[in-house]
């Protein structure tokens, strides 16, 4: 396997390397060089070790990682710079690089793109630093994932290999924070390494989208099922002139009618990547026919637990080469192949009985006038199931026509097909979207806020 990443890291963009763009500024890798030699000598003066890196600009956040990593720095991701998720893990860094103040009382570094500095010298490096990120773990505290540059690099390098060639001279933009594992090795560092600018902000219109598609010939697209979902319909369901070369999806499975409607619009249909921050990039697939398996990347191993069904996974992506246990349920068809069948850590008691909440999900949303479904543990007045139903345009207009208790009881009698009915939901919210992060990650506090008032 090529060491793409690390060899990259090692020597530095050529003066001439276009680094990122956006629609009033270019960084060339001339310019690059001096932002990161700069930050670098402010990282090597400090005796802190620990750096969080956080920068909604991708150029910057960019020179902040090559600088702490070339440092052989700590380089801690926050998923986002809100007050309480700082304090949740204030333990863990020392420092702070950034484009703004966060947290007082920490060593700071200032990115800002006006760094007029002459020192054009690529850093050397002999001990590479490594990265933390954090996920959700089981308790719903946030859960530090320590990443080497070796397991990146491993990552980055099969990436190339495999989807180098639908790639020609292209540019990446993004629909997702880099502050994410998606969005960090898909939009910065797998492009860095292969010298492939990117887009230093998020798009966060489709006007925008569309605005970069008609300027760039060659463009590739990384964006989650979320926005995808509802991409076909900004775009008037209609076929586009000038398309994105590739479109990537992770974050969650895209549902089929949504990839159709992406291939409709764009000509090709999207790549989705399944995977975690915990284990990176597990498989990918192109959602050409309903309920298309997924291929492992090269140099991945999978298998399946016989008891429950679990994913196991031997990944170079990972700190050692045993067997890790996922919680994802899959239905192996062949080496290198599989279905998902749901995960297998929802599951809950509702009058002493136990259901799992992904099964009624996908039971909800195999119904033609459901888009999407999410269900939630409501502890008051009492123990209960709500539903969060997002609707598919049949479903809107039934909606009109006919009220929601009629919707209410339709579903009821759908979900009785499979379940007893002490077990059904009690409460039923009928919203214009099922609330997300721009990752497609559901979001807690939202669905629960929509139970506040009946």
């Amino acid at each position: 396997m090529t060491e793409l990443l690390k060899s990259w890291l090692s020597k530095g963009p050529s003066s001439q390397q276009l680094i990122s763009f956006n629609h009033h500024d270019i960084v060339n890798g001339a310019a690059f060089t001096s932002q990161v030699a700069n930050v670098h000598q402010q990282l090597s003066q400090s005796q802190a070790q620990r750096w969080l890196l956080a920068c909604e600009s991708s150029d910057l956040f960019a020179v902040g990682l090559c600088a702490a990593l070339l440092a052989g720095k700590e380089v801690v991701l926050p998923s986002n710079t809100q007050t309480g998720t700082l304090s949740e893990i204030t333990h863990e860094f020392d420092g702070v690089i950034s484009d703004q103040p966060l947290c007082e009382g920490k060593a700071f570094i200032m990115l800002k793109k006006d760094l007029h500095q002459t020192n054009n010298i690529w850093p050397e490096c002999d001990n590479y630093g490594k990265l933390v990120l954090f996920t959700s773990g089981s308790s719903g505290h946030p859960k530090a994932v320590c990443k080497t540059l070796e397991q990146l690099d491993a990552e980055v390098s099969i990436l190339e290999n495999t989807f180098a060639k639908h790639l020609p001279h292209c540019s990446v933009i993004s629909t997702v924070s880099h502050q994410h594992i998606y969005g960090l090795l898909f939009k910065i560092l797998w492009p860095l390494a292969a010298s492939r600018p990117f887009l230093s902000d998020i798009v966060e219109y489709p006007e925008t989208l569309t605005y970069y598609t008609s300027l760039f010939p060659n463009l590739c697209l990384i964006s989650s099922p979320a926005q995808l979902s509802r991409l076909p319909e900004s775009l008037d369901n209609e076929r586009q002139l000038r398309s994105p070369s590739l479109v990537f999806s992770s974050g969650g499975p895209l549902n089929f009618e949504a990839a159709q409607g992406i291939a409709h619009c764009y000509g090709r249909h999207p790549i989705e990547v399944f995977g975690s921050t915990e284990t990176g990039g597990i498989a990918y697939r192109r959602q050409t026919q309903q309920d298309q398996p997924w291929r492992v990347f090269d140099s991945i191993e999978i298998g399946q637990d016989d008891k429950d069904g679990a994913l196991l996974l031997k990944s170079p992506y990972l700190e050692n080469d045993e067997w890790l246990r996922c919680e994802d349920k899959i239905t192996l068809l062949k080496p290198g192949e599989f279905q998902l069948q749901g995960r297998l850590d929802r599951v809950v008691k509702i009058e002493e009985k136990r259901l799992s909440l992904v099964q009624m999900e996908a039971l909800l949303e195999s119904h033609p006038l459901v888009s999407q479904a999410a269900l939630l543990v409501l502890e008051q007045p009492r123990t209960q199931l709500g539903a969060v139903i997002e609707l598919s345009q049949h479903g809107k207009e039934k909606l009109d026509a006919e009220g929601k208790l009629s919707l209410n009881n339709l579903f009821k009698a759908h979900l009785l097909t499979q379940f007893e009915r002490v077990t059904l939901p009690r409460r039923w919210r009928y919203p214009e979207t099922v609330p997300v992060n721009s990752q497609g990650k559901r979001l807690a506090n939202q669905l629960s806020e929509l139970f506040e008032h009946d």
